[in-house]
């Protein structure tokens, strides 16, 4: 199948540290090339990837300072997209609703995945105008804003199965790993490591648009002796960090859509103690792959309980359900049942599948099997 891949321009894919996003565009596009198919990915021209790559803009736009206003270069990457879109036979977009009105006129099939939050003012009205477009939800209490859009799927984010590797023996201290912003809740994790004597490590990003929450809120909390700030991480750090880990903080007061750290400490086998928040009812099994808590006490006996959970465990359950694989087959059978839609023959597919050498995958057998 040939499959471009749409990623925000604002992180490299994949990112060099903190990015969500571009990463999880990043393990999608290269498990579908792993599994033999055409993809193309637009993005920023520092990306790495095995897929052919349509390179946007020279560089990441965070980290480009010429960069003034990042919308120049996405319009030019949905014209170029536009130029090519007959070349594909499916277009996956991840830039929210920037593309709406184009995909609405084109004839090849594509899909969105919303990354983001969806309970901000206006995006009813929005949504209610473009109701035909195909969604998928990283969640499903992402959906809740606008249960009725136009959802065709919910599909988990995934990591490569040897990303991250599992760590038996828990370290001695905490970790937070994330954003500082008011939502995220660094202080809170402060709190609780206070709570417990246990030393807190931070490898958090700060944004611009976060710089005063932290210098008037954040920092001063950080003039303890067992409070590390360590910036952003990234590869092999990142595993060390969350791997040699207690358990990893997670007490953020949004509805978080997905939030991949949780499934990246789960990958270590490092436990998870979360507010029930978004997703985190979701992706986490309380008093399995750690605890769901609701305030700041809970959240220190919960601490005090971590030795009880098996880390092995932990890692098993990333293993069953996110996987980059689980979600690349996932996102396939969505990408099926929309080419089914289309005045295409399903021999044509089937016929592809085997010019590819893929009729031996799960997924090609299905599509045989059902016609």
């Amino acid at each position: 199948m040939k499959i471009a891949q749409v990623s925000p321009l604002y992180e490299s894919v994949p990112p060099g540290q903190y990015g969500g996003t571009e990463r999880v565009v990043s393990y999608l596009t290269e498990e579908f090339v792993k599994l033999g198919h055409q993809v193309t990915l637009f993005a920023s021209g520092d990306s790495i990837t095995t897929a052919e790559l349509e390179p946007c803009c020279s560089r990441s736009l965070r980290t480009d300072p010429e960069c003034v206003d990042p919308l120049i270069y996405h319009y030019l990457m949905l014209e170029k997209i536009f130029d090519r879109a007959s070349q594909f036979d499916l277009i996956h977009f991840h830039i929210d609703y920037l593309h709406f009105p184009l995909s609405r006129r084109m004839r090849t099939p594509q899909l969105s995945t919303l990354h983001g939050r969806l309970d901000l003012p206006g995006l009813p009205s929005l949504y209610r105008q473009f109701r035909d477009m195909p969604l998928v939800s990283i969640s499903d209490s992402q959906r809740r804003p606008i249960p009725w859009a136009g959802w065709i799927g919910r599909v988990y984010h995934g990591l490569p199965e040897d990303l991250l590797s599992l760590h038996e023996t828990p370290g001695d201290y905490l970790a937070f790993l994330g954003r500082v912003s008011q939502e995220k809740r660094l202080d809170r994790a402060i709190e609780i490591a206070k709570r417990v004597g246990m030393p807190l490590k931070i490898a958090a990003k700060v944004d611009k648009a976060d710089q005063e929450y932290f210098n008037v809120v954040i920092k001063p909390l950080l003039d303890h002796s067992f409070v590390e700030f360590i910036g952003e991480v990234g590869g092999k750090e990142k595993e060390e960090f969350l791997g040699n880990a207690y358990a990893l903080l997670f007490p953020v007061d949004w509805p978080e859509p997905f939030g991949l750290v949780m499934i990246e400490s789960m990958a270590c086998g490092t436990p998870v103690i979360a507010w029930p928040n978004g997703s985190v009812p979701e992706v986490m099994e309380d008093g399995v792959t750690g605890f769901i808590v609701n305030d700041i006490a809970e959240a220190a006996r919960a601490v005090e309980n971590v030795a009880s959970l098996d880390r092995r465990h932990c890692r098993c359950v990333f293993e069953k359900r996110f996987t980059a694989t689980c979600m690349a087959q996932e996102y396939m059978r969505i990408y099926e049942s929309l080419l089914e839609t289309v005045p295409v023959e399903e021999s044509d597919f089937r016929d592809s599948l085997l010019d590819q050498n893929l009729m031996t995958h799960p997924l090609a057998q299905e599509a045989t099997l059902s016609t």
